[in-house]
């Protein structure tokens, strides 16, 4: 079952988010999953919200890339570290294109339930991504104090 769950969520971040195939949606989420991520705005539940999502993110990026690092299973719950590139070509929400590229990374840990997402906890690096698109500035690195 954990391989079958592991192939479940690598299929996600794979054909939904890399290659833009929102239908496959359908067949990985269980229609009243819930997403809890504080990061990203809320577009409701069920599939219908993770393609809601992947087009927010996609058309903001184009290009965008999610590598999963590593994906750990055990029985219904599936943890996936990833990393995350892409270059600001398009409206993110409001943010205009910057035309810069990002490198973020992240965790998601799902519960699937009879072989589809059922709930989702996401948690990345929103900050960075807008640093590094020039929205928020960089922190201040602290100067060592001289002896």
């Amino acid at each position: 079952m954990s391989e079958l769950n592991k192939n479940v969520v690598r299929r996600l971040f794979e054909e939904v988010w890399n290659k833009g195939n929102l239908p496959v949606a359908d067949e990985l989420f269980s229609p009243n999953y819930a997403r809890h991520d504080s990061s990203t705005p809320d577009v409701g539940r069920g599939p219908e919200s993770e393609k809601k999502r992947a087009t927010l993110y996609r058309t903001a990026f184009p290009d965008l890339r999610l590598t999963v690092e590593d994906i750990i299973a055990e029985g219904e719950t599936v943890m996936a570290r990833w990393s995350c590139r892409g270059t600001h070509k398009g409206d993110l929400s409001g943010i205009a294109p910057t035309g810069k590229q990002f490198t973020i990374s992240g965790i998601t840990v799902g519960r699937l339930a009879n072989g589809k997402i059922a709930e989702s906890y996401v948690n990345w690096d929103a900050l960075g991504l807008m640093q590094q698109l020039g929205v928020v500035p960089q922190l201040a690195k602290a100067k060592a104090a001289k002896p």
